[in-house]
């Protein structure tokens, strides 16, 4: 009876209830085309269909979740009815041409809503029972595992392996001591530095889910971190074309550094194609190759955040070699679920079960991240309604901004060094 209520927590729970979102993301080739996808807009009926679908799906996740964690059911359906609804809206506005084009995520505009209906009007006691981000944080991050396959580590090459490893390394170190000389919080900094270092919103998330930090600060700094890429989208290809051809004559190799540099500056995969495209074609290849290796990383990173964490669990504040045990009892479950999801679909890919094992993009990785971002949709919107302006407006909440933008100078500017000794001194010495 023990080992089943250690079952019984958050953690285990969404990891076991994100299993038939996989199981139905593997099979995504079986499936019409589109099917459980966020529609653009809602002229059709295939659209209706999808959102119905998608909202029974959560629907059942949410109340089962509930009833295994022994959470009030009452009103759960007419609360979910709102947040889903809120949702809905911020998807369909995210993918209007003209927002889309300007590099804003479904994400950003679940917080602003969210924060718009706390901030604006009372919210009644009936619309709570729904309001849980961190449940569908969670789900979201399992998720994700999916859409990171073992192929794109080997697909990115040497060079962009060595870039990635490099530059995520050191930009997270600078951005998390620099978030402790501004006075941010230590599972704040952890978060910041994740999302300024490997790739924005999803890395963000994923470090706040196993740093568990305050979701209210969550929000600020992914928040932060969309409207900052907006300017750097357009940014980094002119910078690109100012500086790259002051370093070589050859246009080839113009095009792979700045490729490589707008890849592991830009903090959005969806903004690092708009900002590689700019430049070139080339560039767009580059640059899209050295994110899915900053992409792959994020596991990475949210393992020694929790080994980290782990060691100072004694509750003095100094390291302490952990024990296996420990680390075990510590360690965020669904992170393993995150990593399950990702060696699993690997394996699928590798060994060629997937019907279209060869395509570049996969029917069933693109599901996986179809559902990850409606459910880190969900989590934002309960985030904003959780969150009052006046603390984002806090001292601390503009040393954050301080922080992010100190830490993205930082980032420019050694990836812009790593990018020119990669693939302009190395690649061209090596003949590679």
């Amino acid at each position: 009876m023990s080992k089943l209520k250690k079952l019984l927590v958050e953690d285990w729970i969404v990891t076991f209830l994100s299993i038939p979102l996989l199981v139905i993301a593997g099979c995504a080739t079986f499936l019409p085309k589109d099917a459980l996808k966020i529609p653009s807009d809602l002229l059709h009926s295939e659209a209706w269909l999808n959102i119905g679908a998608l909202f029974l799906i959560a629907l059942v996740l949410l109340y089962v979740g509930n009833r295994l964690l022994s959470r009030p059911l009452k009103g759960l359906v007419r609360s979910f009815i709102v947040v889903f609804a809120i949702s809905m809206l911020a998807q369909l506005t995210a993918k209007i041409p003209f927002i889309k084009a300007w590099g804003f995520e479904a994400v950003f505009f679940s917080v602003i809503f969210g924060l718009i209906i706390r901030n604006l009007f009372h919210i009644p006691e009936w619309l709570k029972p729904a309001i849980q981000g961190e449940f569908f944080i969670k789900i979201g991050v399992v998720c994700l595992g999916a859409t990171i396959l073992f192929r794109d580590f080997l697909a990115a090459g040497s060079l962009a392996l060595v870039q990635g490893c490099v530059v995520v390394t050191c930009v997270w170190l600078f951005g998390y001591f620099l978030s402790k000389k501004m006075g941010v919080d230590e599972r704040s900094a952890m978060t910041l530095s994740s999302g300024v270092s490997i790739c924005g919103v999803s890395a963000c998330i994923t470090a706040a889910g196993v740093a568990n930090t305050d979701g209210k600060k969550l929000s600020y700094i992914v928040s932060v971190v969309l409207i900052i890429v907006v300017p750097m989208i357009y940014l980094m290809p002119y910078l690109a074309k100012l500086i790259v051809p002051m370093l070589t004559d050859d246009v080839l190799i113009q095009q792979q550094i700045a490729g490589a540099w707008i890849g592991g500056t830009v903090d959005t995969t969806s903004g690092v194609g708009a900002a590689s495209a700019i430049y070139s074609d080339e560039a767009n290849k580059i640059a899209m190759i050295v994110k899915a290796t900053q992409n792959v990383l994020i596991g990475v990173v949210a393992f020694f955040i929790a080994l980290y964490l782990s060691s100072k669990s004694a509750g003095d504040g100094k390291l302490h070699r952990p024990s296996l045990k420990i680390v075990w009892e510590k360690f965020p479950k669904f992170v393993l679920g995150f990593v399950l999801a990702s060696a699993i679909f690997s394996m699928l890919q590798s060994y060629e079960v997937f019907p279209d094992f060869a395509a570049k993009k996969l029917a069933e990785t693109g599901l996986a991240k179809s559902f990850s971002g409606f459910f880190f949709s969900l989590a934002f919107v309960c985030i904003g309604m959780d969150t009052r302006l006046k603390d984002i407006v806090s001292k601390e909440n503009r040393n954050i901004l301080y922080t992010f933008l100190g830490a993205q100078a930082f980032n420019i500017c050694l990836t812009f060094v790593v990018a020119w000794l990669l693939f302009g001194v190395v690649k061209p010495y090596l003949g590679l």
